[in-house]
């Protein structure tokens, strides 16, 4: 039988803690557990009143992996839930939205993924994201200078930009806004082919996989209202337990290395001690920009 744990007075069934899940360091389920707890305060605030579609790996990255959109079976009463509309139809999906909730689907092994908008206004963006995702042989290094371009242009119109790695290879860059996903999405790809305009040699905006090797894939279309992308601090199914973690912009400009930009869990405690939520500016709807 799961060993029970209460968690703000809810009680959580907590399976597998031995469970090696991050094979190439030995990271377990019970270490999950205890990184999303530790995490939870600077975490919350970026899922609040954003439905989250799960990307399951409950045996490790080698296992089966599967995305879960809408509410799961045997989820309890108490987790909040919503429905979102769909080009097929409206669904249920999770909003994760407490201490309780976030460990009961910690629980489930999951990276968490969100929209660019909050439930209360479907459609309508508060935040911008480009994934700056390299084709070898470039690496993370490349998507650094990227970034730099990108920070620097949007500033232009106003915004402040705010980096994190994706946990994978790459890179992600947001800043807040008001506008709808459609005018977000078209002010993004309008910027992304900016970008490949004034760097043809690294940068593309289109996802050709033969024009890839070499180059900054600038993906804009995570803009969209239908599409999401991984949240900030979520651990991602990797063979070691990376996290998509926020980097200062010093670590951007000196960023020399793709190892640099490889922040595992037991990183981001210290880290968090030392510049706190890095990302915190974007939950302030006065920081958000207007589109130009």
């Amino acid at each position: 039988m799961a060993p029970i744990t209460e968690v703000e007075g809810r009680r959580l069934p907590l399976s597998n803690l031995e469970k090696v899940l991050y094979p190439a360091t030995g990271f377990t389920k019970a270490e999950v557990l205890h990184y999303y707890a530790t995490v939870a305060d600077v975490l919350l605030p970026h899922l609040r009143e954003r439905p989250v579609s799960f990307l399951r790996y409950p045996d490790g990255p080698d296992g089966q992996v599967f995305f879960t959109k809408n509410v799961p079976p045997g989820t309890p009463d108490w987790v909040t839930t919503a429905e979102v509309p769909r080009s097929e139809g409206p669904a249920r999906m999770v909003l994760v939205e407490d201490l309780p909730s976030l460990m009961w689907a910690a629980n489930l092994v999951a990276e968490f993924h969100t929209h660019q908008w909050r439930i209360a206004d479907p459609g309508q963006a508060d935040r911008i994201v480009f994934d700056l995702d390299p084709g070898p042989p470039a690496t993370v290094v490349h998507c650094c200078e990227v970034a730099l371009w990108l920070r620097e242009r949007l500033a232009e119109d106003g915004f402040e930009a705010y980096a994190k790695t994706s946990g994978s290879k790459g890179l992600h860059l947001l800043t807040a806004v008001r506008g709808s996903s459609e005018q977000v999405s078209d002010y993004a790809k309008a910027l992304a082919v900016e970008a490949e305009k004034a760097m043809p040699r690294l940068v593309l905006h289109q996802m050709k996989r033969s024009l890839r090797p070499g180059k900054v894939f600038v993906d804009w279309s995570q803009n969209a209202a239908r599409k999401t992308t991984a949240a900030p601090y979520t651990l991602r199914a990797r063979a070691e337990p990376l996290v998509s973690a926020p980097v200062t912009w010093q670590e951007v400009e000196e960023c020399e290395s793709p190892d640099r930009m490889a922040l595992r869990a037991p990183d981001i405690g210290p880290r968090l001690q030392d510049f706190g939520d890095l990302l915190a500016p974007l939950l302030d709807p006065d920081e958000a920009g207007t589109l130009p």
